[in-house]
């Protein structure tokens, strides 16, 4: 099963991070569901702008981890490049 850590970009232009093992079901959670991140609920509509595959949950977790880490101009860096 691969796994996947994403960066969304919401309706006001901020950036959300998180991790899943379906890329697709999740991104329409965050844009449908009324349970999930409060964060993007109330943010919609969102867009994935990056994401990264990888074989096992803990490689997933710990580079959202890194992720959430990074500045906004950072996060922006590595979606442009």
């Amino acid at each position: 099963m691969q796994h996947y850590t994403y960066i969304l970009k919401c309706a006001d232009d901020t950036l959300y991070v998180g991790s899943t093992t379906d890329l697709e079901k999740r991104l329409k959670q965050h844009n449908e569901a009324k349970s999930g991140a409060h964060y993007t609920k109330i943010r919609r509509p969102v867009t994935l702008v990056y994401h990264e595959t990888f074989a096992t949950l803990a490689e997933s977790r710990a580079r959202e981890a890194e992720l959430k880490r990074l500045t906004r101009t950072q996060k922006l860096a590595l979606i442009g490049g």
